[in-house]
């Protein structure tokens, strides 16, 4: 495994990054790994690792450099104790809304142009707080990004006018997202605006085509345009895909890398 440390450079600083790839006998796809709330530590290291090691290129940037360089946590984090409160309010506001899609698309840049990099697009992916950000710079660049999902990503959908499901018509990607159950973040109702926004996006009428009834179960002449797929993990709470936090859920987890690993292979 080829491990290469970088600072990239970004509208307001610089952002660290780490960048894996199986070896540098060739050349492979890109993947942007955004990290959720907690940031870049040894649990979300290890999966970007075995990512790699799949076949890809693996970037994962410092999204809250606007806050501090790393570590972003040098406590014991505990939910609803004042200072680790404090700390996490710190980090939401370091990645705003406004900011995510062109940050987004600074790294991709960055990854894009770096040795070792075999496509014209690479795929991204979210986790948490980050899944919003994976499908904004979907939208920010969607000549560059060619596959995007997002595990137990929070606020997808809002009564913003920015909201994220709102930037559908300008991807391009293939899209994934896999939801947690008891998701404040992302309720069972969010997820069902998410996928009748979906539905029309992955859509498109078309009645000057003949068609002998519809495609993947749709009716009327309408024709699928676009992939995506949206599903909830039954008994994976908000944060079940990453190693060492309390709801980790390791069957689930690894349903959700292979989901993962197989959408990248077939989008790249």
């Amino acid at each position: 495994m080829i491990e290469n440390e970088f600072d990239i450079p970004m509208k307001d600083g610089s952002a660290q990054a780490i960048l894996y790839r199986p070896d540098d006998k060739k050349d492979y796809p890109g993947v942007l790994f955004l990290t959720d709330i907690f940031g870049i530590r040894p649990a979300n290291q290890g999966v970007a690792q075995r990512l790699a090691a799949k076949g890809f290129a693996v970037l994962m940037p410092n999204v809250f450099y606007r806050h501090s360089r790393l570590p972003l946590l040098d406590f014991e984090f505990k939910m609803g104790e004042e200072r680790s409160m404090k700390l996490m309010g710190a980090l939401f506001a370091a990645e705003p809304n406004d900011k995510m899609g062109p940050d987004g698309a600074l790294y991709a840049d960055f990854l894009l142009t770096q040795k070792g990099i075999s496509d014209e697009k690479i795929g991204v992916v979210g986790y948490c707080f980050s899944g919003a950000m994976a499908l904004r710079t979907a939208a920010q660049i969607p000549e560059k990004i060619a596959a995007a999902a997002s595990f137990h990503g929070g606020r997808l959908v809002t009564e913003d006018a920015d909201s994220p499901h709102l930037l559908l018509p300008k991807v391009r990607a293939r899209l994934y997202f896999g939801h947690a159950v008891e998701d404040q973040s992302m309720t069972a109702d969010n997820i069902k605006t998410l996928d009748a926004a979906l539905a029309a996006w992955g859509t498109e009428q078309n009645e000057n085509k003949n068609h002998a009834g519809g495609h993947f179960g749709l009716a009327g002449g309408k024709v699928p345009t676009r992939q995506y797929k949206s599903e909830t993990y039954q008994g994976a709470l908000h944060g079940w895909t990453v190693p060492g936090r309390p709801v980790y859920n390791e069957p689930q987890a690894e349903i959700a890398f292979e989901k993962l690993t197989a959408l990248l292979r077939e989008a790249l």
